[in-house]
């Protein structure tokens, strides 16, 4: 059976694909000699991988977790004979961190960042109805301090709150075929206000004569319809009688997209949808379809037990969303991972709110893993490339509701660089983006920022409270941050952390640990969770949270689930803590 085998963006979908997952050929290169052995147009290697899973995963058939700084991939590629006088593309959902593609021993393409999709077009090395030799190149070196890596552990063994690593391909690697003319993506901006959608698509190539046609479905019938000359410009639709999507209706409209010659002739056609929302900021709320929205959030790291970053199945993706919304809570705040298009499709279709945010832990500017690296401009240079292609990736998803590029940016070398490090990519995501607020920084630095996010750990309501409470605001650094502040909508978007391992579990790890100090009997422990939230939503200054977190992670055994998705706590008692809101959140 071939693993995630389901469409791999939703979004944008053909019929004309072809799954590479599954079984693949491998070699580790300690001793980063490959390129010296001609491994680029080796015939064979001596293991085997399950694709999509990182080779340090269990699912992955592999299971070794020690650091691999170099890898190789390879399998055979047979290219439809049908598919002769298209272009070929490869695409890759993830590949940590740099990766090189080869075909028949000739590069083909090259990619760096371990998070964003990205295709290569084989067309000129590849002939259909033939197999081919693809070969795939892989470097990784979480060490460097120059690489955003997110919460993968820069030791050898797991550590606090970094855990095991994603090395290589961790997402779905597929075959396209479209025409030469044909659609490469289109961006959709829904207009809550006034009914409509605005539409800028993106072609491969253009030549004269194009038309494109957009038709918008509710259930399967049309509703509204515009013929257009293909071109690089935008264009708006006007729904007669608009649906909304919120999270208590998460209604969705189906698009179809056709792209024809002169003489009538369909060149493409894909399959999309958008839900019509708006979010913005007024008042020191977060506004969604300019209704208040207390945001009620669980702090998700999309880690899996037996597949690291890569959930098991299309079914696991759409359970973690289930799993939140049965324990009260009404969105996400997605943890240093870029998570997988199908989570926000499952998102997006059960009205589940979230923050997007990009794994920057890593980029060693300031030195969570120790000092600054004397080359990090380096670093941003590849970051600033990643983050941009990650927010033109996901940002038709309504589901989105913030964009967070960094998290915790505390240690700082340069204080001036860091203020203008921040405040540039804050500009730059909204240059990308102008439809929703950014968030600097999770937690602290704040230089430049729409939401004041705080991270606190307090045990007691009391202690909690007098945090928040601090005037004008609390601070993580006072002298770094008091300029930043004009008042932003104010989050405590880490807060919690309790440590609770169910009688008959035992600890995971010898180093096993959570944010409370003494160890807690089950009613003890959802006590001091519901009397923690009580505090925030009590408390007329706070505009949402972010409960850490929804599952165990390793070592760190603080979730409201068990690492393999298991409840630890009753569920009704954990479901009125975090259903409970203040009286003036509309959803």
């Amino acid at each position: 059976m071939q693993p995630r085998d389901e469409y791999p963006r939703p979004q944008w979908m053909r019929k004309e694909w072809l799954c590479l997952n599954g079984e693949w050929e491998y070699q580790f290169d300690f001793t980063k000699s490959g390129d010296e052995r001609g491994w680029c147009a080796a015939a064979s290697f001596e293991g085997r991988i399950t694709v999509p899973f990182c080779p340090e995963s269990k699912l992955s058939g592999v299971g070794f977790t020690d650091f691999i700084e170099r890898m190789w991939y390879r399998r055979e590629l047979a290219i439809p004979e049908t598919w002769d006088g298209k272009r070929i593309l490869l695409h890759f959902g993830g590949v940590d961190y740099q990766c090189t593609v080869y075909v028949n021993g000739v590069e083909a393409g090259r990619h760096t960042g371990g998070s964003a999709a990205f295709e290569v077009d084989l067309t000129k090395f590849v002939h259909p109805g033939q197999t081919h030799n693809l070969v795939v190149r892989v470097e990784d070196d979480t060490r460097s301090g120059l690489q955003p890596l997110g919460k993968q552990s820069t030791w050898r063994e797991s550590h606090g709150c970094s855990y095991t690593r994603t090395t290589g391909i961790w997402r779905t690697v597929w075959l396209e075929a479209v025409q030469p003319c044909a659609l490469k993506s289109c961006r959709i901006i829904p207009d809550y206000d006034n009914g409509s959608f605005t539409f800028l698509p993106e072609y491969y190539q253009l030549r004269r004569g194009l038309v494109l046609s957009i038709s918008i479905l509710d259930q399967g019938s049309e509703v509204c319809s515009r013929t257009v000359k293909a071109g690089p410009g935008a264009f708006t639709m006007t729904l007669s009688d608009p649906k909304e999507w919120n999270p208590e209706s998460p209604f969705l409209y189906d698009m179809v997209f056709t792209l024809k010659d002169e003489a009538g002739t369909v060149l493409d056609t894909v399959t999309s949808y958008a839900g019509l929302r708006k979010i913005h900021i007024e008042a020191g709320r977060c506004c969604l379809n300019n209704q208040p929205v207390f945001l009620r959030f669980v702090l998700d790291q999309g880690f899996y037990e037996d597949g690291i970053w890569t959930a098991p199945s299309d079914e696991a993706l759409k359970r973690d969303i289930e799993l939140s919304l049965q324990a009260g809570f009404n969105g996400a705040r997605l943890h240093q991972k870029c998570f997988d298009d199908r989570f926000h499709y499952w998102a997006d279709k059960l009205g589940y709110l979230t923050w997007a945010e990009f794994p920057d832990w890593g980029m060693s500017f300031w030195q969570h893993f120790g000092p600054c690296s004397p080359d990090y401009p380096r670093s941003f240079r590849d970051y600033l490339v990643e983050w941009s292609a990650v927010v033109e990736q996901l940002a038709n998803h309504p589901s989105i509701i913030a964009w967070t590029p960094f998290n915790e940016t505390c240690s700082i070398y340069d204080l001036t660089e860091h203020r203008r490090i921040l405040s540039d990519v804050y500009d730059l995501t909204h240059r990308l983006d102008s439809t929703r607020p950014v968030n600097d920084s999770s937690g602290y630095v704040h230089a430049k920022t729409d939401l004041w996010t705080v991270h606190h750990y307090a045990q007691t309501p009391e202690e909690l409270t007098e945090i928040l409470d601090r005037q004008p605001v609390y601070m993580f650094d006072e002298k770094a941050e008091k300029d930043a502040w004009n008042g932003q909508p104010y989050f405590i978007d880490e807060y919690g952390g309790v440590r609770f391992i169910p009688e008959g579990r035992k600890a995971y790890s010898a180093v096993s640990w959570g944010y409370n100090k003494e160890t807690l009997s089950q009613v003890e422990a959802e006590q001091r969770i519901a009397a923690l939230t009580a505090a925030i939503v009590e408390n007329s200054r706070i505009a949402g949270y972010c409960y850490t977190q929804l599952t165990d992670i390793e070592q760190e055994q603080n979730g409201i689930y068990n690492y393999d998705r298991t409840p630890k706590f009753d569920p009704d008692t954990i479901r009125r803590c975090f259903r409970n809101k203040p009286n003036w959140s509309r959803f």
